[in-house]
């Protein structure tokens, strides 16, 4: 099932967008451009990725991803298939000099943020997915995509929301992707799991790292982690930083669900491209950056 949020609750644009995302195989192609500033080895300094990374972020070009690859010397850009041939080069052009750092990939679809877990939880008009719980002191929360938060909405365990859940306290996006919504109602249970799986603490994530995905509506799913502090450009204004790239797959309905690996939780679901017939790319906000700005919280995972 395709989920879209069709009732704002407020005048901002992007509540009202179609999430689609295009099915097809993930297609990697690396083009790099030559040029006088690289090393004998073709990388680049740090200060030229980093400028690099500059280039492509004021360049604006919705469906693009990028992120340092301190492996190769290069700045890795994902382009989702809504992005022309045209754009590719609007992006290097603004790189300039520093245009043969970037390394640029290609992925089918349309980078998008997957609303719609975990379990599925509702909001007046749209349904995401509950990432994790976490409690501080008596009082128990669980975090999901704050792109699901946006405006803060109160949340119910069912599509004609008539059971309560309880209200978001906190909503971070763009920039970041992380929600906080309180547990107001008793009687809805919050255990310390993901499934089956009992989640004991947070952990950082690691490129070639086993993880897993679950969602409200395509169940699990795992991968490996691709690329770390990924940059997201979802159209609209709405850009994250810091993200975790993957090769799992999602589909709408899936936002805000948990990734983990063993016991460890290690992210919530963003967006991405692809689905889960033929793959795709997903990005995923780490939850120990989420743990560590809701610090004034007090809260733990269980």
């Amino acid at each position: 099932m395709r989920i879209k949020r069709t009732t704002p609750l407020s005048g901002i644009a992007r509540r009202s967008r179609a999430i689609a995302i295009a099915a097809g195989l993930v297609a990697v192609a690396a083009l790099a451009v030559p040029t006088a500033q690289a090393s004998s080895s073709g990388t680049y300094s740090a200060n030229q990725i980093a400028a690099a990374g500059d280039a492509v972020l004021g360049a604006d070009v919705a469906g693009t991803a990028w992120r340092a690859d301190p492996a190769t010397g290069k700045l890795v850009v994902t382009v989702d298939s809504t992005v022309s041939a045209a754009e590719v080069q609007q992006i290097k052009d603004s790189a300039g000099s520093n245009a043969g750092a970037l390394r640029i990939e290609h992925t089918p679809g349309k980078f998008s943020k997957l609303l719609s877990g975990g379990d599925a939880i509702y909001a007046p008009g749209w349904r995401c997915s509950l990432g994790f719980n976490v409690r501080s002191g008596s009082t128990y929360y669980f975090l999901t995509a704050g792109h699901c938060t946006d405006g803060k909405p109160p949340w119910y365990t069912n599509s004609s929301n008539t059971t309560y859940i309880g209200p978001t306290v906190v909503s971070s996006f763009p920039g970041n992707d992380y929600g906080l919504v309180r547990y107001d109602n008793a009687a809805v249970s919050h255990e310390g799991t993901v499934g089956s799986v009992d989640i004991t603490g947070a952990a950082n994530a690691t490129v070639g790292l086993s993880v897993t995905r679950r969602g409200s509506t395509t169940g699990i799913h795992s991968g490996t982690v691709t690329g770390l502090n990924a940059t997201v450009n979802y159209g609209g204004g709405d850009i994250v930083y810091g993200m975790i790239q993957t090769n799992v797959c999602a589909e709408p309905g899936d936002s805000g669900g948990p990734l983990y690996s063993g016991s460890k939780a290690i992210g919530l679901t963003s967006g991405g491209s692809g689905n889960c017939s033929s793959g795709g790319t997903t990005f995923f906000q780490p939850v120990t950056n989420a743990l560590s700005a809701l610090s004034q919280y007090g809260i733990s995972l269980y």
